[in-house]
């Protein structure tokens, strides 16, 4: 039982439930201990659905310990993967198949699949998303250069996201790196830019296939003004998940005004 249940209704009650197809949360872990990480799951787990280790960081982890960390995140139904930037190395020394082997001792249960720094081709993207499934992995892509210089045209990026979902991705993450600054959607400054952001989504059919990554309050709650509750968001920082989760639930300002709004009658 929740602790204010019975006493008032959650302003925007249309959230889903876990496992989510839609209204997806990843957060990113870049060093977690494993008590953080426990404490962060009894208090919030109920509203995470996946937790990456951003970039390489799980190399400098004690095998036993990274099985131990994954066990107790997968375990509480989360799901659990290493970065697409560490998958880029494997397949750029050409050692795609022992890491995808190694991330199964690991107890890693989803595989992201970027080319977000070296180049890849169609075909070598479509053979790893395939790999990875038959192994018995999740797999999540990410479309978009971490390198604001090589910007991918948003037609390409769209018909990527149709290819990867045909191919068995569960869904698609745009690209915005941890800064959510001068890559993506998002301007130097963090702000969306609405003709880039409203142009991908003439172009996709379903916008829950995609994951957009919001590390910053602003663009949450942009992005759940401008699609509701059940948006997937992924670069979440660990300390926002609550307040991530309020936003969703018009429990903090700007989208309990919305709720205010257009549901005057709950007014005494």
């Amino acid at each position: 039982m929740k602790a204010w249940e019975g006493t008032f209704e959650i302003p925007i009650p249309e959230r889903s439930e876990k496992p989510r197809n839609e209204g997806y949360t990843m957060i990113i872990d870049k060093g977690l201990g494993i008590e953080r990480t426990k404490d962060l799951i009894r208090l919030a787990g109920d509203y995470i659905d996946n937790i990456k280790y951003t970039f390489g960081t799980s190399a400098f982890y004690d095998k036993e310990l990274l099985i131990e960390k994954n066990e107790i995140i997968t375990s509480s139904g989360i799901d659990i993967m290493p970065g697409g930037t560490f998958l880029e190395v494997a397949v750029w020394q050409g050692v795609l198949e022992d890491y995808l082997k190694r991330a199964k001792v690991l107890k890693f249960n989803t595989i992201e699949v970027s080319d977000g720094t070296i180049e890849m081709d169609l075909k070598t993207r479509e053979d790893i998303i395939k790999m990875s499934l038959d192994i018995g992995f999740r797999v999540i892509s990410e479309i978009g250069k971490k390198d604001p210089n090589e910007k991918i045209p948003i037609s390409q990026m769209c018909e990527q996201v149709v290819r990867d979902i045909e191919n068995g991705a569960f869904k698609v993450i745009i690209e915005a790196r941890e800064t959510g600054k001068g890559i993506g959607i998002y301007n130097d400054n963090g702000k969306i830019k609405s003709d880039e952001l409203e142009s991908i989504c003439k172009n996709i059919d379903d916008v829950n296939n995609l994951i957009w990554e919001a590390p910053i309050k602003s663009q949450m709650q942009a992005l759940i003004l401008r699609f509701g509750t059940n948006v997937n968001l992924g670069n979440i920082p660990p300390d926002e998940i609550l307040a991530l989760e309020a936003l969703r639930r018009g429990l903090r300002g700007d989208t309990f005004k919305r709720a205010y709004l257009e549901n005057k009658e709950w007014e005494s």
